[in-house]
């Protein structure tokens, strides 16, 4: 038998070999790690630099919404206020006519009736311009319950059924809108 001779530098030879990193391999890692962390830090700072110009353009989007609100609500109060000074001015002067008309005394009947004409001109005008118009049926126009108010039906042979026979008192609109029906007796047939 022959026996193999250990000697410390066999042994050395007999065992896998340690990896131990090279000092160039080392070296590129921590360059490519702190290049990574670089490249990171430079990402994040963007983020944060996003985020925070995202904030402001909301906290100003906000601010601008509170702004168009509050001046919204201004005009809305201005218009309920003086929605109605056209309307008023129009009326002046026919405030103005029957306060003439009435401080005039001994006057004919004539020049009175001549004066309450030009003052319902005027009212009218004002009307007008303001888009006040009449609800006034002819006898024989179809009932409209939008825009008339039945008081009674009357048997009549003239007027077909639901047909007005006479109007009681006129109605109103104003921009389409109701304010008053006309007030109307209909045709039973």
């Amino acid at each position: 038998m022959t026996q193999e001779s250990n000697t410390p530098s066999d042994d050395l030879e007999k065992q896998p070999e340690a990896e131990v990193p090279a000092v160039e391999e080392t070296t590129d890692e921590v360059v490519d790690s702190v290049g990574a962390d670089s490249e990171e830090q430079k990402l994040i700072g963007e983020l944060q630099e996003q985020v925070l110009s995202l904030k402001d353009q909301v906290l100003r989007a906000h601010a601008e919404m509170e702004n168009v609100r509050r001046r919204s609500q201004e005009e809305v109060t201005k218009a309920r206020k003086f929605g109605i000074e056209s309307f008023a001015e129009g009326l002046i002067p026919v405030k103005d006519s029957l306060e003439a008309a009435l401080a005039v005394e001994n006057q004919s009947f004539d020049a009175l009736k001549e004066g309450m004409d030009t003052t319902l001109r005027q009212l009218a005008s004002a009307f007008e311009r303001n888009y006040l118009k009449e609800i006034a049926p002819a006898v024989g126009d179809k009932f409209d319950p939008n825009v008339h108010q039945a008081i009674s039906s009357i048997p009549n042979s003239d007027v077909e059924a639901n047909g007005v026979v006479q109007v009681l008192q006129k109605g109103y609109t104003i921009s389409e809108r109701v304010l008053r029906p006309a007030l109307v007796i209909v045709s039973a047939g």
